[in-house]
């Protein structure tokens, strides 16, 4: 059984007071008890990393992991404003984020450079959390299977199995932070795609790699999202910001 992965972008929201009393309010939760066979993560702004770091520490749950929001492509050298994937482990990050489409959207971050990122992270321990999704101009002309099978294919021919150490989003760029969501059928039937594709390359990859969800998740639709049978978790926005709401689909 694969895994259930709830993990929370914060974006560029939060301050060092909310990171301490979000993670305080969170692992007091984990304390009493999460559903058995499930992982959690929070990705905050750079910044607060070394804050988040040591308040999850300090959690006795264990429950908690903490996660970067992106990273460079590169080991090291004249990179200004680049985080390596050294640095996050350094901060006990577990998780990073790669290729969210706002960052394909706004930076003009290309499939090559997302699996490079994807690769640095794999080097240095670290699960990447390579981000998938079609635009509504895409799925309205009908090319959404085409366009996320093209980004998952140049995370193959990179990555190859090493691609079974990483989890996969799928984020229907319409859906994010705009309120609309993707029907669980909807959504389960990309999954459901992408795995496909997987076992075209590798069914031993297809079939233990994680494929999470991410498009507007909130408790009210996380429990029919989490329940289709190719989706094993979500990648939470807005709605991480909310301890409690959270939590909440965490135990979904």
């Amino acid at each position: 059984m694969r895994p259930i992965t709830v993990i929370g972008n914060w974006k560029m929201n939060g301050s060092k007071a909310a990171c301490r009393q979000w993670i305080e309010t969170v692992c007091a939760e984990m304390e009493k008890g999460m559903p058995a066979g499930r992982r959690f993560a929070l990705c905050p702004p750079y910044p607060y990393l070394s804050e988040c770091s040591q308040r999850i520490a300090a959690c006795s749950s264990a429950m908690l992991a903490l996660g970067a929001q992106d990273v460079s492509a590169e080991m090291s050298g004249a990179f200004t404003g680049e985080v390596s994937a050294a640095m996050l482990h350094e901060f006990d990050c577990k998780y990073v984020l790669v290729g969210h489409s706002e960052r394909r959207d706004r930076f003009n971050e290309s499939d090559r450079l997302i699996a490079e990122k994807a690769l640095q992270a794999l080097d240095q321990g670290l699960t990447p959390v390579i981000c998938v999704g079609e635009t509504a101009d895409e799925r309205n002309s009908g090319r959404a299977v085409e366009v996320v099978r093209a980004q998952v294919a140049r995370q193959i021919t990179i990555l190859q199995d090493r691609l079974v150490d990483s989890l996969l989003a799928y984020e229907p760029v319409w859906a994010i932070g705009t309120g609309k969501v993707a029907s669980a059928q909807v959504a389960q039937d990309m999954h459901r795609e992408i795995r496909l594709q997987l076992a075209e390359f590798n069914a031993d990859v297809a079939a233990h790699i994680g494929i999470l969800y991410g498009g507007s998740v909130k408790f009210d639709n996380a429990v029919e999202l989490f329940g289709m049978p190719d989706i094993d978790g979500g990648l939470i926005g807005g709605a991480s910001l909310d301890p409690q709401e959270f939590l909440a689909i965490c135990r979904a």
